[in-house]
């Protein structure tokens, strides 16, 4: 997952994201003053919850403040006077937000649940009254009408032009009925946003399977029994079994299970999560969600709220997002169906005689990798020790491409016991940043992975970037080690990328830093770095046996890489279908009436021809996480199209002699240190020399034959024209 989608509030950063509450801040408040930790970590041995609800109100006012002395300023306006003095507005509201903000998605309580809840619409209100002041728009529309005359730089001339599109876009050009009748839309989005993901994370924990017989976990490892066992312990269900789920549609232990019950009641379980007719059911809160939006890009004069959520992408339009789809989704769909006629052929020949379904999928699928490649993914996991993958792994390739060190510090505090924190110095031995990693699951916690900033790097704020991953891994039962599968290797080095857009960053402009920049370009860093989880260098420096100490078989890594392509028709299927949802979500007209959610998702996928047969969407609109609370509405699309752009960028690897430091350097000059602060097709037809293809993209995931040449059988290779 992204990191958190940011506003243009200067230093407020991810501030818009989520819900903020009400109080008055005093002096010893811990967010009244910067922290006195290193690069002003925050000081989680101080912050009480209660200390959010007033320093987060107390933030808001104050910036507002700001905001009015700029709006009222007597003299003429300029870009020292209006554009720099907005980004530094905001400051003790950035410091408690972006530290609430992790901490309400990756161990919350009831405490911090209603504080997101009462507040949201309040802090749609704080984004109202600063984009649709009418004296603040006045002053950066003089400014930008001028540009041209302007003796500043091109991070600054990228700067205003940021700010002027994103007021015009927020509703600044509306007339004062208008700007009413928005502010009211913003507040019910923001109210409801939050009421899907509290219910969803409800209906997560609610919906885990409860096993009451041992047997029933025939397939499972020690360590997976031992963790559904302690999963069931900390809900006070001795004596039971507890399998959570994670937020997807398939669930990893589905790979395992012997019994076919089991695996189609935990499929059942996570298909129906938030569609129960119980509190934590989602679909009222979707269909208002939709009309809302739609009724919202209306009066800012879009045909719907797609074509008004592209406006800054890479992409731009929707329909440039639909020529991209429609070029992977033949290839896709062939791909799938020939790999459910090879697992129908291994269900047959082990005499079961039952026909495939979505919950069977993942079993099967293993059995064909495993007698097609003889690669077991158990047999995977002892090679990769978490604290081996980060160290010797994650970090290595770090090292290797940028030059930078780690160094685990324990004087740090944490929100919670498991978070780590690593100091991260640059190559010269200048400290770039501070890390924290927080890598298992909790009922507590959102479902997924992402990255985001405590602090948000900025020379005009003198501040380094302090940076965090969180994921979900089953933790180990007390005593074990924490064994991975390969895809959760792949989230770390994913996640890690993202961290890496952000240590990086090299701005004057909070706006403009790090990973402040459209959704389908934000995952080109994390998507990319993956590649490196399987580079040899690399792998052969952390696969290695927790228990021998001897590193991954030759034969087994040969097995990994040759497997690679399996199942690429259904991965890349459940992720097309998700898409589309998502697409046809926000597709719709002001006027069209509020959807039977069942009924829609159906005909979405019908009409876009991603029903692919056997391959449910990823995510159902009921518990589709990224489009109704996390910042991606009609975005989804933008995890695969930065997929084109990192295949792109590896092949480019390749050609220039793969995982070396002059590599790296090029790749952080001109990507990862750039942040917002150029046009992203510039960038990247800068760095790549071309316009992106998908031609990489499809036979890395072995889509079409790897011929040494463009696919000849996808109608065109160029990815849709991005201006």
């Amino acid at each position: 997952m992204s990191p958190t989608r940011t506003f243009l509030l200067g230093a407020t950063a991810a501030a818009a994201a989520f819900g903020l509450c009400a109080g008055a801040a005093t002096a010893d408040n811990p967010f009244a003053q910067p922290s006195t930790l290193p690069l002003q970590a925050p000081p989680f041995d101080k912050i009480k919850d209660a200390d959010y609800q007033p320093a987060l109100e107390e933030g808001m006012k104050q910036q507002i403040a700001e905001m009015d002395r700029i709006a009222n300023n007597s003299a003429a306006p300029t870009f020292e006077n209006t554009i720099v003095e907005m980004e530094k507005s905001g400051q003790m509201l950035a410091r408690a937000a972006q530290t609430f903000f992790n901490v309400v998605q990756a161990n919350t309580n009831d405490t911090l649940d209603k504080v997101q809840a009462d507040e949201a619409p309040k802090l749609a209100a704080h984004q109202d009254a600063i984009f649709l002041n009418p004296k603040l728009f006045a002053r950066v529309k003089a400014i930008y009408d001028s540009r041209d005359k302007l003796k500043i730089d091109a991070e600054s001339q990228q700067l205003l032009k940021v700010y002027y599109l994103q007021f015009v876009h927020a509703g600044a050009n509306l007339s004062d009925a208008d700007k009413a009748t928005l502010r009211e839309l913003n507040k019910e989005e923001a109210t409801l946003s939050t009421s899907f993901q509290q219910k969803l994370l409800a209906a997560g924990k609610a919906g885990a399977l409860v096993i009451d017989n041992k047997a029933d976990l025939a397939g499972l490892s020690p360590e997976e029994i031992a963790a559904a066992a302690d999963a069931a312990k900390s809900r006070k269900l001795e004596g039971k079994w507890v399998i959570p789920l994670q937020n997807t549609t398939q669930q990893p232990l589905l790979v395992s299970l012997k019994n076919r019950d089991v695996r189609n009641r935990l499929f059942k379980a996570s298909w129906e999560r938030a569609e129960k007719g119980d509190d934590n059911d989602t679909r009222t809160v979707i269909k208002r969600l939709a009309q809302l939006r739609a009724q919202k890009a209306k009066l800012l004069g879009y045909s719907n709220y797609a074509a008004y959520a592209l406006y800054d992408q890479m992409a731009k339009t929707p329909e440039a997002v639909q020529k991209f789809i429609a070029q992977l989704t033949p290839a896709t769909a062939k791909k799938a169906a020939d790999e459910a006629r090879q697992i129908q052929a291994a269900i047959d020949k082990d005499g079961k005689h039952f026909d495939l379904k979505p919950w069977d999928w993942q079993m099967y699928s293993e059995k064909v990798r495993k007698a097609k490649y003889d690669l077991d993914q158990n047999q995977l996991k002892p090679y990769f020790e978490l604290n081996r993958v980060l160290k010797d792994g994650v970090f290595y390739a770090a090292n290797k491409l940028y030059g930078i060190t780690f160094k685990e510090r324990h004087d740090l505090p944490v929100y919670h016991p498991d978070v780590r924190a690593f100091d991260v110095m640059d190559k010269d031995g200048s400290q770039l940043g501070i890390m924290y990693f927080d890598y298992f699951k909790r009922d507590n916690k959102t479902g997924g992975a992402w990255m985001s900033n405590f602090v948000q790097q900025s020379k005009l704020l003198k501040q380094k970037p302090v940076i965090y991953n969180v994921a979900n891994f089953t933790k180990p039962a007390p005593g074990q080690p924490a064994l991975l599968s390969f895809d959760d290797v792949t989230t770390m080095f994913h996640e890690f990328g993202h961290a890496l857009h952000g240590l990086f960053a090299d701005q004057q402009y909070p706006t403009l830093a790090g990973a402040s920049t459209a959704r389908d370009w934000v995952e080109f860093p994390s998507q990319f770095n993956e590649h490196w989880a399987l580079y040899p260098n690399v792998l052969k420096h952390f696969a290695v046996h927790y228990k021998t100490g001897k590193p991954i078989p030759a034969a087994l890594v040969a097995k990994i890489k040759k497997s690679q392509t399996w199942n690429q028709g259904y991965d890349l299927g459940e992720l097309l279908a998700a898409s589309q949802l998502d697409l046809q979500w926000h597709a719709l007209s002001a006027d069209a009436p509020q959807q039977d959610v069942d009924a829609f998702e159906i005909q979405a996928l019908k009409n876009t021809h991603t029903d692919f047969a056997d391959v449910p969407t990823r995510y159902r609109s009921s518990y589709f996480l990224h489009i109704w609370a996390n910042g991606y509405a009609a975005g989804y699309y933008a995890y695969q199209w930065t997929v084109m752009l990192d295949d792109d960028a590896y092949a480019w690897f390749e050609d220039h002699g793969g995982l070396t430091r002059a590599n790296g350097q090029r790749f952080r000059d001109m990507i990862l240190s750039k942040g917002h602060t150029e046009d992203y097709d510039a960038m990247f037809r800068a760095f790549y020399g071309k316009d992106p293809d998908v031609g990489p993209m499809l036979k890395h995931r072995g889509l079409v034959p790897d011929t040494g040449g463009a696919p000849a059988d996808t109608g065109t290779t160029a990815a849709p024209t991005t201006g």
